[in-house]
């Protein structure tokens, strides 16, 4: 079997699995999202934390939830790493660095996952199962609850109320996170991912030396980290290390994970305004851009031009040799067209056109099918923006969803794009101002350029991938970093919140013969014109000096 012809037939079995499931899971994220009842483990949680979970709240209150709980998350993950030197099952590791931990917590608090160390080398048992691997769930619980307001925003009128941000987080933790973790887990450990708490254990004798492996609680951190679009690998190699990612099944199956919820959404979308032809639209907006750039990926790794291309039937380097250039294409296009940043081949590696498909993915806001929440409301956001200049072109108010869409209505979505591109090109443009960042970049020209460019597109979009090549754990990139984690994920949730008030204050505008038909093919062609010539317009300059020069000069 040609790669080419494996890789597209497993394009196609993912295809398959997530129809399937398509159905299903949204379905029951609907009905989890809507339910009044509440589990006993729930009700001891919402007693453990003082929480009542039927006080519904405006928006500004569902935002000081979201806010306390992930300040106190990332307190909670610095001093964590801070003490890790006097905690059992540190496995001899130091306490960390101040820089690096507050990286850390401020990547994993915000569903960013960006590593700037080396998993084996740094960080215990108890950091990673008891602070890493639980922020895993959180974090992606935060999004899909903030993604539930905004639903609740369109489907709900005159009140401004969104529901209850701790029923919200618990629910999506208790009911949907954790029984398919459970279940993924069991499936990665059959297929070879290790699960243990043992430690370092020196393995064979080498020419200057012996090798130390480290065991770990890997397959139940990996399927989470897949499965919330985190990306924060057990180990440096990430989702190429055997240990996380075993063979070809696996390797299917982490793909699969990191797109079910998101694709899924849509469906839950659909159930809660009461159009399930809404959630299709938004779905093959999804679609079509998730399937083209898979297919441009293969087309220009598969054709990379050269004698080491051409006897290796493709752009080989820095691809495991397991999964092979099919594989990982489909993987790198699911990993940065979400917010999860997990990787099984080097993105620095691919061709100068394939690593420019991977930072455009990040750059449209990962919406196709985008992070876990953020996705869906990223989309919802972009349709607001398409209504609104359909509306400008016919000369009529734009409606959505039967809310119309207004001056307000229209800051708040501006707001939300505008903030993640200031943050990647200021801080880009910063970093190739001052003399000491420059000093860690392994390459020069266009391709170290991209290094850059990758690094705060996937820290401020909280991807949380890397280019690689760059020497990122440093005061300055751990700082900065970090601070475009922070604010690339928390700013957005504010104008989304508010947006998301707004619209259920308003009374629903009836349907007339002029209203914009928004579940129909003609509305997902606007929507995937709109998302690319917004994201051109913004990025095209940058993206021009970096992986556009290097591939027309290749």
């Amino acid at each position: 079997m040609s790669p080419v012809l494996a890789g597209v037939l497993q394009l196609l079995a993912l295809i398959v699995a997530l129809g399937l499931s398509y159905r299903p899971l949204g379905d029951h994220m609907a009905k989890v999202y809507s339910s009044e009842k509440h589990l006993r483990p729930e009700k001891w949680i919402y007693k453990a934390i003082g929480a009542n979970p039927s006080v519904e709240m405006r928006w500004p209150a569902y935002l000081r939830g979201v806010l306390a709980f992930s300040a106190v998350s990332v307190l909670f993950l610095y001093l964590l790493q801070r003490v890790q030197g006097s905690l059992p099952g540190s496995l001899g590791f130091v306490s960390i660095d101040p820089d690096q931990a507050f990286n850390t917590a401020a990547s994993f608090v915000a569903n960013t996952n960006w590593q700037s160390y080396y998993g084996e080398q740094a960080m215990g048992h108890v950091v990673q199962t008891g602070g890493l691997a639980v922020q895993n769930f959180v974090s992606a619980a935060v999004g899909i609850a903030v993604a539930v307001a905004l639903v609740r925003g369109f489907a709900r009128s005159r009140t401004g109320e969104l529901g209850n941000f701790w029923a919200d987080l618990v629910r999506g933790t208790v009911r949907v996170l954790l029984p398919i973790s459970v279940i993924g887990a069991l499936v990665l450990v059959a297929c070879g991912a290790i699960q243990n708490f043992s430690g370092i254990h020196e393995v064979g004798q080498f020419t200057g030396g012996s090798q130390q492996w480290n065991g770990g609680a890997v397959a139940s951190q990996e399927v989470i980290k897949e499965l919330g679009t985190n990306g924060g690998g057990y180990f440096n190699a990430n989702s190429a290390h055997p240990f996380e990612n075993p063979n070809g099944l696996s390797n299917l199956f982490e793909v699969y994970l990191i797109l079910v919820i998101p694709f899924a959404l849509t469906r839950t979308f659909g159930r809660m305004v009461g159009s399930l032809k809404q959630g299709y639209a938004i779905l093959g907006t999804m679609a079509v851009i998730w399937v083209g750039f898979t297919a441009l990926m293969m087309w220009t790794e598969f054709a990379g031009k050269g004698p080491a291309f051409e006897l290796a039937g493709g752009a080989m380097e820095g691809k495991e040799a397991r999964f092979g250039i099919g594989a990982s294409a489909i993987f790198s296009v699911a990993t940065t067209l979400t917010s999860t940043g997990a990787v099984n081949s080097f993105h620095s590696s691919n061709t100068g056109f394939g690593g420019g498909i991977n930072l455009l993915g990040m750059q449209l806001g990962e919406i196709a099918p985008g992070g876990v929440g953020s996705g869906l409301y990223g989309m919802l956001i972009m349709a607001v923006i398409a209504v609104f200049i359909a509306g400008l072109m016919v000369g009529r108010t734009p409606e959505y969803l039967g809310k119309k869409i207004g001056t307000r209505e229209i800051k708040f979505a501006a707001c939300y794009i505008l903030i993640t591109p200031a943050l990647v090109l200021c801080f880009t443009a910063a970093s190739f101002v001052l003399d000491t960042p420059g000093h860690s970049m392994t390459n020069s020209g266009a391709h170290g350029f991209s290094e850059i460019l990758y690094a705060y597109t996937s820290g401020a979009n909280n991807n949380g991938s890397a280019f690689a090549g760059l020497n990122a754990d440093t005061q300055w990139f751990n700082t900065t970093i970090g601070l475009a984690m922070l604010l690339g994920r928390f700013l957005p949730m504010v104008f989304v919140l508010a947006l998301a008030g707004s619209l259920a204050e308003q009374t629903p505008v009836p349907e007339t013969a002029g209203t914009l038909r928004t579940e129909k093919p003609l509305f997902t062609g606007l929507l995937v014109g709109t998302i690319l010539i917004i994201t051109g317009l913004t990025y095209f300059p940058a993206l021009a000096l970096g992986p556009l020069a290097e591939g027309l000069a290749a």
